[in-house]
């Protein structure tokens, strides 16, 4: 599967276009049109409510985001839609409704955020959740996962739909994993095998001799997350594309 050029041209908003100072917060609607009206690709991520839908929330738990406290599993959708989003006058959105927002007028790259809690292979149902929605629409669309099960999964469900892995340098001190599996996954092993055609990794481990591996066989190469122009420039020697917050990039 070839990676669309709208992919690798246009910035992706990560968590889409937000900014607290302007009652935008984090994955919110607010920020998605800003990022639409901006002609930015926008980034987001996906969480599970308690009865099985897919939400469009970064954290695990409620506490940073919201004024409420606990994990977001624990909340159905319909509690969690009537949840307000700390710095702005909105609350937690499902996945259908910012699909019908975006509507295919710029990239949507949809991160799945790993359900097993240890990147192992407890996972399916957040993919299940989505699947559907997302098969369905129209506009250019990827999804990705740091957990290759997921990918895996997701591989399975949406044959059609374009795949990478989220992928890191995996420092012990940044992941609340055994050491074994940050050392596996710091490698990339299962790029190939889950059906990726692009990764997305940390910026700052750009050099990685993996990476440039994966690349030289093909592999798109995006990265996150970039908070200014200098850091995009350095980026860009590797990248061909940028996840981004806190700054506007040139748009193509």
């Amino acid at each position: 599967m070839t990676v669309p050029s709208s992919f690798l041209t246009t910035p992706l908003a990560h968590r889409a276009l937000h900014d607290l100072s302007a009652g935008r917060p984090e994955n919110s609607r607010a920020a998605i049109r800003a990022a639409i009206d901006a002609s930015y690709g926008i980034e987001i991520d996906l969480q599970l409510s308690a009865d099985g839908q897919a939400m469009v929330f970064h954290d695990y738990a409620l506490d940073r985001l919201t004024p409420e406290k606990g994990a977001i599993r624990l909340r159905s959708a319909a509690e969690l839609a009537d949840i307000p989003l700390i710095g702005g006058d909105e609350t937690i959105p499902s996945l259908p409704e910012v699909l019908e927002l975006v509507d295919g007028q710029v990239p949507l790259l949809v991160e799945f955020k790993d359900q097993d809690g240890a990147m192992g292979p407890n996972v399916g149902e957040l993919e299940a959740a989505a699947a559907e929605a997302l098969e369905a629409y129209a506009g250019p669309l990827a999804v990705m996962s740091f957990n290759p099960h997921s990918v895996r999964e997701l591989a399975r469900l949406l044959p059609q739909t374009l795949r990478g892995l989220t992928t890191s340098a995996y420092r012990y001190e940044d992941w609340p994993l055994p050491k074994r599996t940050c050392d596996r996954l710091r490698d990339i092993p299962d790029y190939n095998d889950c059906g990726a055609c692009f990764i997305s990794h940390e910026a700052d481990d750009l050099s990685r001799t993996r990476v440039a591996d994966l690349q030289a066989n093909g592999a798109a190469v995006l990265c996150w997350t970039i908070c200014s122009a200098a850091e995009e420039e350095a980026a860009r020697q590797v990248a061909q594309n940028i996840t981004f917050e806190g700054y506007l990039p040139l748009r193509p």
